[in-house]
């Protein structure tokens, strides 16, 4: 229940489905938790693509990038905790990913709470640059850049969480119940501030992830080496390594 908060009637109906489809391929009359598990994230990231072939060398640094994503996370308080960690490719294009569930339901964020989203998900990169280099850094960190950047906005231009813009609106949200598009509501000048307030917004949350990860690179190395070996590990293994290591 708490993996699919928010989900949708449809949504709940696929993972379901999905379970049901799952049970009937086992040769099983019924749908066990497992089937679920699996079905959810069937629904969130696709099918496990077993014939894609990863390189050493790629599998090594995806490792890497989860377990950045999850240490953050885990260091980290009023974080989401780690519920799975995979390094097994998906059809959705993505090669791993880290899930993270709150415990409950929320319907409010903090400003603390934000910014330490918005480092965990800057922590795969940084994991990237502090084991392999910076100039070894790879376009696995693509999505997470897109959701960094959309969070600090939209703490600078909608939920007025800066002092140097106060409580003021920066952007309208247009057909809300059809994408919910956004439109800036100030001047040129304006938007150029704003921008350099992103910027300083995910560059800070990006050193302290940065931060983090060097404070604890041992554990970051136990962890990926664990992860390498199971390929998918549950947030108990996860936390039991991390407090082994």
């Amino acid at each position: 229940a708490r993996a699919t908060a928010g989900a949708s009637g449809a949504e709940l109906a696929n993972i379901v489905n999905e379970a049901a489809l799952r049970a009937v391929r086992d040769g099983r009359r019924f749908a066990a938790q497992a089937d679920l598990e699996e079905s959810i994230e069937v629904v969130i990231a696709g099918y496990q693509k077993k014939n894609a072939i990863l390189t050493d060398q790629e599998k090594k640094v995806v490792a890497y990038h989860e377990i950045g994503h999850a240490l953050v996370a885990a260091k980290q308080t009023n974080s989401a905790p780690v519920q799975k960690i995979t390094i097994v490719p998906r059809t959705s294009g993505a090669l791993g990913y880290t899930m993270q569930v709150d415990q409950g339901e929320r319907n409010l964020m903090s400003r603390t709470e934000l910014l330490n989203k918005i480092a965990t998900l800057t922590g795969g990169r940084a994991a990237e640059e502090l084991i392999f280099g910076a100039d070894n850094m790879t376009t696995g960190a693509s999505n997470d850049i897109e959701q960094a950047t959309k969070l600090a906005r939209s703490m600078i231009t909608r939920y007025g969480m800066t002092e140097e813009f106060d409580m003021v609106a920066l952007e309208a949200v247009q057909n809300r119940y059809l994408g919910g598009d956004t439109a800036l509501a100030c001047s040129a000048e304006t938007a150029a501030r704003i921008d350099a307030k992103v910027v300083e917004t995910v560059r800070s949350a990006h050193q302290k992830a940065a931060d983090i990860l060097k404070a604890n690179e041992s554990k970051l190395h136990a962890l990926a080496k664990y992860l390498l070996e199971q390929e998918t590990i549950t947030g108990e293994e996860f936390m039991q390594v991390l407090e082994r290591s």
